[in-house]
């Protein structure tokens, strides 16, 4: 005869090894086998099947580059619908999820890797500089942070021209091809700008689009070498951006102006990187700023 579940308890919230009895006494985790190499035998043993649910629900978010609805989650990792949205409510609850105002689900700023806090203080402090910036120049402001292997755009002040380069807050865009994931690259470590960049395929946005990590590299020295990031046509055929990472702070983070080429020439990159450096330099609490010929701006 089936055992009565306990009224109100779901099995999903049930960790038997959570338990005395589970023998946590006697756990050596210097005899556990290295998960990369364990057969299949020593899997079953230490595997946990409910966080190995919610990893493959997060490898379908990371794979798409759309939002994706209920539906297509639970269809995608074969999972009960009102399972799969108790996962996504908890995800969600801590920020590793998000969901847009069409239901729609998303990687979320829980993998920053840094604190929900500190990315809160920098949207505060640097959304009067991007509208001061967005006012001086006429053109779009952005603040990018790193998200996983993309750019998030967590605050835009939109150009209030008709013609304007418009980034959405909250979507994302590839680190190879835009100029806020060239300058926050350009700060990280060699070994993680590789593991970054094996994680994603670089096919071409435009005709101008970097397509290979050896180029990627080339093109991240030349942004050490002269402070800022710029893409030139190289996520919109059109577009034309500069970016300065902000150091100082504890989050892979960057300040942008973006606008229409044939509005913003080459000749004026070099000027508005200048200002994008002194408003980092005041995010990052370095009021005296710093130059823009210096590396990693």
């Amino acid at each position: 005869m089936p055992r009565r579940r306990p009224a109100g308890r779901n099995p999903d919230d049930l960790d038997p090894e959570s338990t005395p009895e589970a023998g946590d006494e006697h756990l050596d985790i210097h005899d556990a086998p290295d998960p990369a190499t364990a057969t299949p035998e020593q899997a079953r043993k230490y595997n946990n099947r409910s966080v190995e649910r919610v990893v493959s629900m997060l490898n379908v978010l990371q794979e798409s580059t759309e939002p994706m609805s209920l539906v297509e989650i639970h269809r995608s990792i074969r999972m009960a619908k009102a399972t799969a949205f108790r996962y996504l409510w908890t995800l969600e609850k801590h920020r590793y999820v998000e969901r847009d105002a069409g239901g729609r689900y998303r990687l979320g700023l829980g993998f920053v890797g840094m604190q929900s806090r500190d990315l809160e203080v920098l949207q505060d402090r640097a959304r009067p500089w991007l509208e001061r910036l967005r006012d001086e120049t006429g053109e779009t402001t952005n603040l990018g942070v790193l998200d996983g292997n993309l750019v998030r755009y967590v605050e835009v002040a939109e150009s209030p021209r008709t013609v304007r380069m418009v980034s959405v807050r909250g979507s994302r865009d590839p680190l190879y091809c835009t100029a806020l994931g060239k300058a926050i690259a350009a700060q990280l470590p060699a070994g993680q700008v590789a593991e970054l960049l094996e994680q994603v395929d670089l096919k071409p946005r435009t005709g101008h689009t970097i397509t290979s990590a050896e180029a990627f590299d080339a093109e991240l020295d030349t942004v050490r070498r002269q402070g800022y990031a710029v893409d030139d046509g190289e996520n919109e055929e059109d577009g034309r951006c500069v970016a300065v990472a902000i150091l100082g702070t504890r989050l892979p983070a960057a300040l942008s102006v973006s606008a229409p080429s044939v509005r913003f020439t080459m000749d004026e990159v070099p000027v508005v990187a200048a200002r994008l450096a002194e408003v980092a330099a005041h995010l990052a609490g370095e009021p005296g700023g710093h130059r823009t010929d210096q590396a990693g701006g």
